[in-house]
């Protein structure tokens, strides 16, 4: 039997609305564009849950960590640009295109995204993405 997920703290989100918009633009380009997948144990609370992990919710940094590892290993060119952000009490919601190559075809894809993350206490503590299937890009 599963185990309920922890619900992440209520709290401030410690940010100003324009501060917490910043926070997701370098979080996107760090974790995404940058590589840098260490920076899901920084920017992401102990009690994150994300709802919409690919395998189902799950609580803690460590998956979306690994996830991402797991991504760049597939389109080692991927890359996120943020087309629309906004942002409203402790959320910021996010339009963004993503691109890559897939190492072992070549073939090169897009797929768009909404997210949406809650803020507390200076760090992410709730994401709710909805992701489209790629589509083929033609050369």
């Amino acid at each position: 039997m599963n185990k309920p997920l922890p619900v992440p703290a209520q709290a401030a989100p410690g940010f100003t609305l324009e501060e917490m918009k910043n926070f997701v633009r370098r979080h996107f380009d760090d974790f995404v564009n940058r590589k840098l997948s260490d920076v899901a144990l920084k920017n992401f609370s102990d009690d994150f849950l994300d709802h919409d992990e690919p395998g189902g919710a799950v609580a803690g940094p460590v998956a979306a960590k690994t996830m991402m590892e797991n991504a760049y290993q597939i389109w080692p060119d991927l890359h996120v640009t943020v087309e629309d952000i906004l942002a409203e009490g402790d959320k910021v919601m996010v339009r963004n295109v993503w691109r890559a190559t897939e190492k072992s075809s070549g073939r090169k894809i897009s797929f768009r995204g909404f997210v949406l993350w809650r803020f507390a206490n200076r760090k992410i503590v709730e994401r709710w993405a909805t992701l489209t299937p790629p589509d083929e890009i033609k050369p």
